[in-house]
């Protein structure tokens, strides 16, 4: 029996992905393909795999025993390529690494910048996921390293993961030009209490924190928008529609609002994290090292 290392990998997506059609879209495959592919794997191990129910199909328990094996499989075979590039001179190889919106182009962006200068053979895969989303990812090994805050739900520490610092960022309140709450040199939220709010998508980091805060300060916001993207948000307040909570790096200087910090301030801790590896991956030590700077 010859395990082949692209249909293990087919396999293992599966468990994770749960269908055919989500393990083909992420492959750039089609279903048939993935399909055809897993019949092979079963006919190479002489063993059921897979049991189908109507359109669908489920692990077997050999199945969910073989794709176990095969995640550590595939680790193993990452770590002895990034062994092997590690005994070239310079990095070389591809990182995926996932961002929140507003540090796409204010951490993110500079820093791939940064590191095709001194780096050239690392290639940079850059994607925007929130922070709700790319822990997850990372931890099912979408991405190899992320931007993201330590402040929400769901980025409890886990061993599996190494954090690194990068930054902290204040949350502001944005305004329309000549609000009178621009008067002051910080605003307490209760001051916000009969004002109208545009907000992230129900669930979004940014939304579950205005909530909050807002409910802190003992008021139900009257959020009369919700706009996953900053620039329609600043778009919005800038017409003296609303006012908002924003990360300051999401304040993009185009546009004509003002802004003041919270009273009493709230921040926001941004990171990187990776997964821990059982051998150094050079190029991703690179990308760290160039967010970091």
């Amino acid at each position: 029996m010859t395990l082949n290392p692209w249909r293990l990998r087919l396999l293992a997506d599966l468990a994770t992905y749960g269908t055919v059609r989500a393990v083909a879209q992420r492959g750039s495959l089609s279903p048939s393909a993935v399909s055809q592919q897993l019949a092979t794997l079963e006919r190479e191990t002489r063993t059921t795999l897979l049991e189908r129910t109507g359109r669908r199909v489920r692990l077997t328990a050999a199945g969910v025993l073989l794709a176990g094996r095969a995640r550590e499989i595939l680790a193993l075979m990452d770590a002895a390529e990034a062994e092997l590039r590690g005994l070239a001179d310079e990095p070389a190889g591809t990182v995926t690494l996932a961002a929140f919106q507003s540090a796409v182009h204010t951490l993110a962006e500079p820093a791939v910048t940064r590191l095709a200068a001194l780096h050239p053979d690392v290639t940079v895969v850059l994607h925007e996921l929130e922070p709700h989303d790319s822990m997850p990812a990372l931890r099912r090994g979408d991405v190899d390293v992320i931007i993201t805050t330590t402040d929400f739900a769901g980025a409890e520490l886990d061993p599996s993961i190494d954090l690194v610092p990068i930054a902290t960022d204040e949350i502001v309140l944005v305004l329309p030009p000549e609000h009178p709450l621009a008067a002051h040199e910080s605003v307490p939220v209760q001051a916000c209490a009969d004002q109208r709010w545009t907000f992230e998508a129900a669930g979004a980091y940014m939304s579950e924190l205005a909530t909050r805060l807002c409910r802190e300060a003992g008021f139900e916001p009257m959020v009369v928008c919700r706009f996953n993207n900053y620039m329609l948000a600043l778009g919005h307040v800038e017409k003296g529609r609303s006012i908002t909570l924003l990360p300051s790096l999401a304040v993009d200087p185009r546009y004509r609002v003002t802004t003041r910090p919270l009273n009493p301030p709230v921040t926001r801790r941004i990171i990187a994290a990776t997964r821990r590896p059982p051998t150094p991956r050079p190029e991703i030590t690179a990308v760290l090292t160039a967010l970091r700077s």
